[in-house]
């Protein structure tokens, strides 16, 4: 089948234009994932939260393993036990000694720790920084963010 010339013409600009479309797509897609990492990586001072070898800064560890493993983490506490509960003691300092003790800590203030299906790694934290600095305990093992 044979196309006409003048139908090339046609074509041209909706084929320039397909390109032009996409390409401002993939600029702004790469935009976008440049922005959440600048995001993540800069603290609202302006401090980088990754050391120059690229490992996330000690004080920063705890938010960054919750925020990435926050719904296999709330599994675990409603359970009571799990390498994720576990990782997050770890990561706050407790004891070998207190593991069990912080697990069922944990496990027993799931519904104040978890007000509901909207809440966030951050809330949680705060909460469990919180019922942490109340128990007489484990608030000597744990180290604050």
């Amino acid at each position: 089948m044979r196309i006409p010339g003048r139908h090339v013409w046609y074509l041209l600009p909706i084929v320039a234009l397909l390109f032009g479309l996409s390409a401002c797509t993939f600029k702004a897609s790469t935009k976008a994932v440049t922005d959440v990492f600048t995001d993540f990586s800069s603290s609202t001072s302006g401090k980088s939260w990754v050391t120059p070898d690229g490992l996330v800064k000690e004080n920063h560890r705890v938010t960054v393993f919750t925020t990435e493993t926050f719904e296999n983490l709330k599994q675990d506490m409603a359970q009571g036990q799990g390498e994720y509960l576990a990782s997050l003691g770890s990561l706050l300092g407790v004891t070998r000694d207190r593991e069990v003790e912080f697990s069922t800590f944990a496990q027993d203030r799931y519904l104040t720790l978890i007000l509901s299906e909207s809440t966030s790694p951050q809330e949680m934290l705060v909460a469990l920084y919180h019922e942490l600095s109340a128990s007489p305990t484990l608030r000597d093992t744990v180290v604050g963010d």
